[in-house]
């Protein structure tokens, strides 16, 4: 019977490694922090501490969690074990937020995975109720908003269609490429080009699959965030999360989520108005650590010298050593997933980069470094694509980058937060990347690989090139350099050539 019931939780009844299934992430947690304080198996646990005496077939099992409930009510208040909330996870969607709200719930370095509807390859014309689907409230509705960014809006439903026309023109269907492939190759060309366009207003849908530890410490920040919508926002995932991870997420809203809500209000402040220019691109403004450093390192790991005395001996080695070491690995490397050893994090750049709200966008995902961004403001200027001049319609692009700058203004007059929402991605912010070598190379060669948006392979390839001339003689392998025509086209192909291989016929 005992093995009947285990069946239904666990994914191998007799084995030493099996998954849980069928069970609230209350129980998962709270078994799998029961490890450090009992001989018992999970198994065993389980049967014993959590089911208890059933007389029922598995499958009309209704599970009481209560018991992992009290175990870490006890646990989280009683010894303040934190850690233990790492052991539940949730997967929650988020549907019909601004993008400014969505740089706020990705912003979790650790502990939290995004997933959002890209901008890159889908349009966002839709209408619901004949209205574009844009923030609004009442305070936003109080200036010349709605007629403003029903303009952008209806200038990039028109734009996305005429570049799909133009592009056509421009890159014929290529012999050895269906017409599937390479019309959506096009659709996500001209959605590229069209991106910059969409207000930070705009709304969408994002994914978050994360521990209860990060959940709780995020809904605190957004709770102490200037914007209401931020504000409401994290009620509403505190209200659904309280769901699935009832007692990790309590704190959130309680006298300790209070405290913590008054920390990081006082330690922030309002927005300067000093204001210093910066032109595009990424900018090195320091470098911590040496080659020597990365080498010392290695010795370290690959010896059983002192780390002083591994240092000592790197400092000691001659250039060529150095180089031969550093061939080594690079000639190792047979693709970009091929990391570089974890000395490589003994060396740490320091970038100001300064890149349009659409790339950003992108770029925010990496999470094995320090950033952090100024509010998006129209001071340091807006980006035109290239394709928007050659086709000719740079002059109603400029158009909207004015009148959007208008309304920025306007509301910016009674709150810079809110002011934010009117300026579209193609206006350019400025952050700080604070990133270790071997971060470096996963960020530079997945980011400047062909499919990449423009934009950010642009930052990409720059930081890239920067660091080889600072840091011989490191050099990235697979940092893309080559101008594409159409990213996405190649990787279209070779999804259908797979697809074509196993037999499916996906509808795309």
């Amino acid at each position: 019977m005992e093995k009947d019931i285990l069946k239904y939780f666990v994914t191998n009844v007799e084995g030493r490694v099996f998954a849980l299934k069928n069970l609230p992430e209350t129980i998962k947690g709270a078994l799998f922090s029961r490890y450090s304080r009992t001989k018992k198996s999970v198994k065993e646990l389980l049967l014993t501490e959590f089911l208890g005496e059933l007389n029922i077939q598995p499958q009309e099992l209704e599970i009481d969690d209560s018991k992992a409930r009290e175990f870490f009510e006890r646990v989280l208040i009683a010894y303040g074990d934190e850690s233990v909330a790492e052991l539940a996870f949730a997967h929650i969607a988020l549907e019909g937020i601004s993008n400014i709200a969505t740089k706020v719930v990705e912003d979790p370095r650790i502990g939290i995975s995004p997933l959002e509807k890209s901008s890159r390859y889908v349009e966002f014309d839709e209408k619901k109720d004949g209205k574009y689907q844009y923030y609004r409230d009442e305070f936003l509705l109080g200036f010349d908003y709605e007629s403003t960014l029903d303009e952008v809006f209806d200038f990039y439903s028109w734009l996305i269609k005429e570049l799909q026309k133009d592009l056509q023109e421009l890159y014929p269907r290529p012999e050895d490429t269906s017409p599937g492939a390479y019309k959506r190759a096009l659709k996500a060309k001209a959605c590229d080009i069209a991106r910059g366009l969409l207000p930070a207003a705009t709304l969408t849908n994002v994914g978050l699959a994360g521990n209860a530890r990060a959940f709780d410490y995020l809904l605190m920040k957004m709770r102490a965030h200037p914007l209401p919508e931020i504000t409401q926002l994290a009620k509403e995932m505190h209200t659904e999360l309280s769901k699935v991870l009832p007692v990790f997420v309590k704190r959130s809203f309680d006298r300790h989520g209070d405290e913590m809500v008054r920390f990081l209000k006082e330690i922030n402040s309002e927005p300067s108005s000093e204001f210093s220019h910066s032109e595009p691109g990424a900018h090195l403004l320091s470098v911590q650590g040496s080659m020597r450093d990365i080498y010392g390192a290695w010795l370290f790991e690959h010896s059983q010298l002192s780390l002083e005395d591994a240092m000592r001996k790197a400092k000691e080695a001659s250039e060529q050593e150095i180089q031969a070491w550093w061939e080594k690995i690079h000639n190792a490397r047979t693709n970009r997933r091929h990391k570089p050893p974890r000395a490589f994090e003994l060396v740490s750049f320091t970038f100001e980069l300064v890149g349009n709200y659409g790339a950003y966008r992108d770029l925010q995902r990496h999470r094995v470094l320090t950033q952090m961004r100024q509010l998006l403001n129209p001071y340091l200027g807006y980006d035109v694509p290239e394709e928007v001049e050659q086709f000719g319609y740079g002059e109603k692009w400029r158009e909207m980058m004015e009148i959007t700058k208008q309304l920025y203004g306007e509301i910016a007059k009674k709150n810079k937060y809110y002011a934010q929402y009117a300026l579209p991605f193609a206006y350019r912010v400025r952050w700080l990347f604070h990133l270790n070598l071997r971060e470096a190379f996963h960020l530079i060669e997945l980011r400047s690989g062909e499919q990449g948006h423009p934009d950010y392979r642009k930052l990409a390839i720059e930081m890239g090139k920067t660091i080889e001339k600072v840091l011989p003689p490191i050099t990235f392998k697979y940092m893309n350099t080559n101008k594409i025509d159409l990213e996405r086209l190649n990787l279209e192909k070779r999804i259908e050539e797979k697809l074509s291989r196993l037999g499916h016929n996906l509808h795309r």
